[in-house]
This record gives C-alpha cells, structure tokens and sequence, in this order.
C-alpha cells in the first residue's frame, strides 16, 4: 500500500499518509494519458475562427479586362485567391473541436498520472494549511523548503488564503480536487494534496 508524506506549512514533517492502491498504485498507462490531455486542450479550442473565400469578399463582380488580345492572363474576377485581396483558398472555417473521452479512460489517465507522481517522490500530503491571512512569503518559504518547483497544491474545499498566498509565486498553482485533471497534473512538478481531497479522490476512484 502506497503512502505519501504530510507536512505543515513550515515544512515539517507529521507522519504518513496511507493511500489506496486502486487509486495512488496503478501501472503507468501513457495512451490513456495522451488521449486525454489531448482532448483536454482541444476542448479549450473555441473554434471560431474564420476566413473568407471568393464568394465572400465583397466587390469583384466585374471581369477586370476582356478575356483575349490584351498580352495578360485570363481573368474573371478581382477577387480570385491569386489576387491581393482576394479570397482565402480552403481557409479555416468555424468548427467544433471538442473530443469525447470516456469515463474509464479518464479515470485511468487521472490514477496513472497520481500514482507516477508517487513513484517519482513528487507528491506530498498536508492536514490543513491554517493561515490567519494571505501571505505569499510563508507559501515560498514551504516551496522552497522542500525543494519543489512549479507545485501544484489541490485542496478539498475553497480556501482564499492558500489561494491569494499561491497566486502570486512563478508557476505555481491552486486547484479543487472536483477539477484535478490529468494536464495539470502532468505540467507541474511536485503536487500537495490534503488529506480530504485524497479521501474524496478515493471516494469516487476506487
């Protein structure tokens, strides 16, 4: 059975934590990841970009000259895809992006990507960062501690200190364990995790 160490927000350590094996101890299964963080960025895509064709642009209804004895080439319109501003020739046209994931996949893409965090050592617990006000100064002081860079800490329930103490420090970031998705996971280096958010994430993964 796996386990992760828990720290405070001064660094110490306070012990293990031990975790799901269905959860935290899954083979490394690339493909799945792949497909999801694939379709994740797609998803982002709006997909409302566009061009216009011959038909579209305005104006070049009239033959620019007659079509033979003139020493040039044979043209119908001003606004043919040959022409400075003429129309674009199989230009991007406003479409859906989106991909379809199933369920399954993206549950083992999400235990894959937490259970190599823990093989790498990337991946620490935390009881509860109790801070009276924001400060930025004791979240870089933890980072820097520990030694972790880009951290991503994943939290159970929304806590504005520990967010307006992270927001401000290169790279790091702060997400709700209802949005941990296999990007993010995979884009930073170390991750905090809270005890409540491991317990929910093994809640509905296990």
């Amino acid at each position: 059975m796996p386990s992760i160490k828990l720290v405070t927000i001064t660094g110490e350590s306070t012990g293990e934590l031990s975790l799901s094996g269905n959860v935290f101890d899954v083979p490394l299964h690339v493909p799945a990841m792949h497909q999801v963080v694939v379709a994740q960025l797609a998803n982002r895509r709006q997909g409302t970009h566009c061009t216009k064709g011959r038909g579209d642009v305005r104006g070049g209804g009239k033959k620019p000259w007659r079509q033979k004895h003139t020493g040039r080439a044979r043209h119908g319109s001003s606004r043919s895809p040959i022409w400075v501003g003429g129309g674009v020739t199989h230009g991007p046209k406003p479409r859906n992006y989106r991909q379809k994931v199933n369920k399954k996949v993206r549950r083992l893409a999400i235990c894959s990507a937490l259970s190599q965090k823990i093989r790498d050592a990337q991946l620490m617990g935390f009881e509860a960062f109790s801070m009276e006000k924001p400060s930025t100064k004791i979240m870089k002081g933890l980072f820097q501690s520990l030694g972790v860079e880009k951290p991503l800490v994943i939290v159970d329930h929304r806590d504005e200190n520990i967010s307006m103490s992270t927001r401000n420090i290169p790279g790091a970031d702060v997400l709700h364990v209802d949005s941990i998705n296999v990007y993010d996971l995979l884009k930073h280096g170390h991750v905090f995790i809270s005890a409540g958010a491991v317990k929910k994430l093994e809640e509905v993964y296990a």
